[in-house]
């Protein structure tokens, strides 16, 4: 059957987005990490550099996401818990402190407040000497999907497009080589959606990104390069490899007949993978390297760029420093003792691959019509559609669990009892304290004048169509702090409140 199919590296791509994918070059092993203080997560990225690791993926804490500084009263106990406190340049120069930021490829997951945690790194790039023209990374800057599945929102949708847009123009100039936008069906798989409903509603925020850049006046092949993509590697093992292959074929189709692409770069669906947080079991932890193990070869076998595996504990708390370096070690087993890597499309021609991947990808463009039909997504979000169909696609799934037709190893069936506990890694409730002090520091040692001066400049601009791009970075140089930066934004653009369906 893959006679039929044109080779890797050729339009429209099912086969993968390069001619000899990883014979000439392995996915970038890039474990996701982030806790407690800048000095603790600075550590843990030394570590993982040090165990083989070829590209860094910072996890932000809640407040962070959420454009709220430590010393915020709903901060509190909240800080450096899920992911690393950052609320001032101070902050960010003590997590990268030792590390060359133009010698590796550096990944944020990061959306609400994506602009000024790039700000805040571009700076610590220049203080280091480095060219931002040279900078390897990705922002996750996707603010659609926090609507359907996540939360983590500040402003309503049309604000806050405005400020990706804004950021899209920006750095095509400024930072060429970074990926501004890493859209992500991760967290819409993880909220319960089936496999074509990832690929379908993934597309739809992409296709809503780029209709907004076109319409603030930037031409496709300018931006859409630079357009990345986040994926989850779930447990169905075929089903998720062909997911892959339908939806980098789908992308394809539309950024050429859609938009009109003319850059085979614009039809190049380039994604990173992380395997699935929500199949990661408390029951028999150890059980869940082997599911992680067959997600990450799923993401291989499907053709990945990029690659985040979990480990083990993470049902239980934040991984320790020897299960993350066994999740690390998962990849480097795959790619260097496997053989995948010797083949391109490995599966490609498989009756069944093939199959589930024209299915899948009919279901995803059945989705995308019933989209458009809508309104496209910014409207089916705001109608409560998309949500709706991952609320039914996880409640069915949960009552195929509960009657046991769908089997969790360890949970509802092969259960042990009196499990012995596992060690598990606890951020330190000092930590909090220590942010908190640094914080007020900052505010306390910084020119107050200069943080008023560029903060009003701020305002004037949301309150106008200047690009917003410039002052944040200004207020972020005079020691703004992101939750400040964040309330001048809230104040022009208000906040979202979600409408219950």
């Amino acid at each position: 059957m893959t006679d039929s199919l044109p080779p890797a590296g050729q339009f429209p791509y099912t086969r993968g987005i390069y001619k000899d994918m990883y014979r000439t070059r392995l996915w970038t092993m890039r474990q996701y990490a982030g806790f407690g203080t800048a000095e603790e997560s600075n550590r843990r990225y030394r570590y993982l550099l040090s165990q083989g690791t070829t590209g860094l993926s910072v996890a932000f804490d809640l407040p962070t996401q959420m454009g709220m500084d430590s010393d915020y009263p709903l901060a509190a106990g909240e800080v450096g818990k899920v992911g690393v406190a950052i609320c001032s340049l101070a902050d960010m120069r003590i997590l990268f402190e030792g590390i060359e930021l133009e010698k590796v490829s550096t990944s944020m997951t990061i959306n609400s407040t994506a602009a000024i945690l790039l700000a805040l790194y571009l700076l610590v790039a220049r203080e280091q000497g480095a060219d931002p023209h040279k900078l390897q990374g990705t922002i996750q800057n996707d603010i659609l999907k926090e609507y359907i599945a996540r939360g983590t929102y500040i402003y309503p949708p049309r604000p806050a497009m405005r400020i990706i847009t804004d950021l899209f123009a920006w750095a095509r100039t400024e930072m060429p080589e970074w990926n501004t936008i890493s859209i992500s069906g991760y967290h819409i798989r993880e909220a319960g959606s089936t496999a074509a409903q990832e690929i379908a509603f993934t597309l739809g925020d992409a296709i809503a990104y780029i209709e907004a850049a076109i319409e603030a006046g930037l031409a496709v092949d300018s931006f859409a390069p630079r357009l990345s993509f986040f994926f989850n590697a779930h447990n169905n093992f075929l089903e998720e490899i062909a997911k892959f292959r339908a939806a980098r074929r789908l992308y394809a189709y539309i950024m050429r007949d859609r938009f009109g692409c003319r850059n085979p770069k614009s039809m190049m669906l380039r994604f990173h993978t992380q395997t699935a947080g929500v199949t990661l079991q408390a029951q028999q932890p150890e059980v869940n390297v082997v599911r992680v193990t067959l997600q990450a070869l799923a993401a291989v076998l499907g053709g990945t760029q990029s690659l985040h595996t979990n480990a083990r504990d993470e049902a239980l708390g934040l991984p320790t420093e020897e299960s993350a370096r066994l999740a690390l070690r998962t990849q480097q087993v795959i790619a260097y003792e496997s053989g995948v890597t010797r083949e391109v499309d490995p599966l490609g021609g498989s009756y069944v691959i093939e199959e589930m991947t024209s299915r899948l990808e009919a279901e995803a463009r059945a989705y995308l019509d019933r989209i458009d039909q809508m309104g496209g997504m910014l409207a089916a979000i705001e109608q409560g559609y998309i949500q709706s169909e991952i609320q039914n696609a996880a409640y069915e799934y949960q009552r195929g669990v509960e009657r046991g037709d769908i089997i969790i190893v360890g949970v509802n069936r092969f259960r042990l009892e009196g499990e012995p506990p596992i060690p598990t890694f606890k951020v330190n409730p000092e930590l909090e304290r220590q942010q908190v002090e640094r914080v007020r520091q900052v505010r306390a040692s910084r020119s107050a004048a200069a943080v008023e001066s560029n903060l009003k400049a701020l305002e004037a601009a949301a309150r106008g169509s200047e690009n917003l791009m410039p002052h944040i970075i200004r207020c972020c140089e005079s020691f703004a702090t992101v939750g400040e930066i964040s309330d001048v934004l809230r104040g022009v653009f208000g906040e979202y409140r979600e409408h219950l369906v």
